[in-house]
């Protein structure tokens, strides 16, 4: 059912904006991450921006505000909070702009709206250090204009958020246009795909042609769980995924042949057997001359278990949906990880300069523990961590203060924002990869000051070239170059430089081109898919190549990349 037309935005009806804009957010997040331009298994912008405006809206429902300037605060500080990846961070932006544009409203009019879209647009612009057009910058800075000049001729709300939209859409259909590897690979941008999501569902608010059901947004467990179930490959084995679970629903029945009302068939066996099987797998069928018993993984257990009952009487019916039953287990062993973290937080001294790193895998994050690391917050490519969560580390070590080691250039923008959240010094070292951030840390001295020890370790990051192993996720063609899914990719330095079928003549391909005459250490670090004969023979490459380099093989346990390598 759908309502009215609003013409005043009361602080009901913001409510009503910010929960669809995170319903919709949500319910697509996973079509904004598949419009990731590089095909490698790091395209999660539209789950950051979905966790990110989640947290917003949970904000805005936690909040006993009455006017629309206090929800509206609330918001923003939900968004800043739950802000992961760049997308996420600027997203927020957007949203403490229209925030302080609205600070003393208790309702808006078309006015007020397009005033805080302006605002948005401007402190998004100011939140990047070097905004660039074909973006979600682009977006809002072009619906902010058309807000403006729709309010300025009298438009009402609906009207006025209608054009806005609209707008918004096609200024997303130009990004290609105005960067060139969107146009080659033949996507818009995605974070802009997100705002326009945003911008819609206030216009589906405002027009009344939005439903209640889809006011709802996730809560805070389901959305963890659809995070964990994107992310979980980053820390179990990819098989065990729920997504790469083919038939997710264990079933099993047992059927009292010949029984019952629903008989229509005579029992056969081989008739029975070759029908289920052709439904699933796991199957195990079993007899005797007055029951059947089934249980067999399937995608639909509706029709194993309507077959059953063509044969006979059904006295059991069990259905277990294994993707959730394996999404459990993998949010226990996160919720423990957690806890495991905080407590040993507790334990540890307060450090005079704590350098808290980003990483994925066990064993690279016992090399950054030996590195003197205070704490590795877990995650990486997949699963970027939240402002929040720098936050919370930071505020249970007690430093006197603190370094963030991203790791990761899509989460560079988060831990700036972690600065302005704590209340001791915090600096960021800008590494964009593992390998970074381990250089930097031979650049770390404990008993320096916090700012000291930012230089020293960002002048380390220029020392090592970073190389990293990975498989194509789909088709395209980028920089000229064709790329089937299923290839595998060499990347140098966050750039693709070798595309193969065969990992080991991809990663050796790659590293030859990381090599000069100049380099003295290659450093292999391996992923927990890597195997030993293929570990062997790039070690032997490294050789091959130069007998005077050093060579050092460590067990990162990282998913997704089976051979991180450095050269220093």
């Amino acid at each position: 059912m759908t309502a009215e037309k609003i013409m005043t935005i009361t602080a009901a009806d913001y409510g009503k904006m910010v929960n669809a804009a995170a319903a919709k957010l949500t319910a697509n997040a996973e079509n904004i991450n598949k419009l990731n331009v590089f095909p490698v298994p790091d395209g999660d912008t539209g789950t950051n921006m979905a966790m990110s405006m989640a947290s917003g809206a949970q904000y805005e429902r936690d909040s006993q505000a009455e006017t629309v300037g206090a929800l509206a605060k609330a918001t923003s500080k939900g968004l800043l909070m739950g802000a992961r990846g760049n997308s996420g961070v600027i997203l927020s932006q957007i949203f403490r702009g229209m925030s302080d544009s609205l600070a003393d409203k208790a309702t808006l009019s078309a006015r007020d709206l397009a005033d805080a879209l302006m605002m948005a647009a401007q402190v998004a612009y100011k939140s990047v250090m070097k905004p660039t057009e074909g973006t979600i910058l682009t977006v809002i800075r072009e619906a902010a204009a058309a807000a403006d000049e729709a309010a300025s001729a009298g438009q009402d709300l609906p009207t006025m958020m209608e054009t806005v939209a609209q707008t918004a859409q096609v200024a997303l259909d130009k990004t290609p246009d105005l960067l060139p590897v969107l146009k080659e690979v033949g996507v818009v941008d995605s974070g802009g795909q997100g705002l326009v999501l945003v911008l819609s569902a206030f216009s589906d608010v405002l027009s009344g042609t939005i439903s209640e059901e889809n006011l709802q947004t996730p809560d805070n467990a389901e959305l963890d769980q659809m995070v964990s179930k994107l992310h979980a490959g980053a820390q179990a084995n990819e098989s065990l995924r729920p997504e790469d679970i083919k038939y997710g629903y264990c079933t099993e029945i047992m059927v009292e042949i010949g029984k019952g009302t629903t008989v229509e068939k005579p029992f056969d066996y081989q008739t029975f057997y070759d029908y289920i099987a052709d439904k699933g797998d796991s199957l195990l069928v079993i007899n005797d001359d007055e029951v059947v018993k089934v249980h067999v993984h399937t995608e639909d257990p509706g029709a194993i278990i309507h077959w059953g009952g063509e044969f006979g009487s059904l006295e059991k019916v069990k259905v277990d949906n294994m993707r959730d039953q394996q999404q459990a287990v993998i949010d226990e062993q996160a919720a423990q990880d957690k806890l495991n973290q905080a407590e040993q937080a507790e334990q540890k001294p307060a450090p005079d300069v704590a350098v808290f790193a980003v990483a994925a895998g066990d064993g690279v994050a016992k090399l950054f523990d030996s590195l003197g690391v205070y704490q590795v917050i877990t995650g990486g490519q997949t699963m970027n961590p939240s402002t929040a969560d720098f936050v919370e580390a930071i505020n249970q070590s007690k430093a006197k203060s603190a370094i963030i080691l991203p790791n990761n250039s899509n989460i560079f923008l988060a831990a700036d924002q972690a600065k302005e959240m704590v209340d001791v010094p915090v600096e960021v070292v800008k590494s964009r990869t593992i390998q970074q951030g381990l250089t930097a840390m031979l650049g770390y001295n404990p008993a320096a000051s916090v700012t000291e020890n930012q230089e020293a370790m960002t002048e380390q990051l220029a020392t090592v070239v970073s190389g990293q192993v990975t498989q194509s996720v789909r088709d395209t063609t980028l920089n000229g170059r064709e790329i089937k899914k299923g290839d595998w990719l060499g990347m140098i330095d966050g750039e693709i430089q070798v595309v193969g079928p065969k990992l080991v003549e991809t990663a050796k391909e790659m590293l030859a081109k990381m090599v000069d005459e100049d380099s003295e250490i290659v450093t292999i670090i391996t992923g927990k898919d890597a195997k030993k004969k293929d570990i062997k023979a790039l070690t032997e490459a490294v050789e091959e190549i130069d007998e005077d380099l050093e060579c050092e093989v460590h067990d990162g346990g990282q998913g997704l990349y089976p051979f991180l390598i450095s050269v220093e």
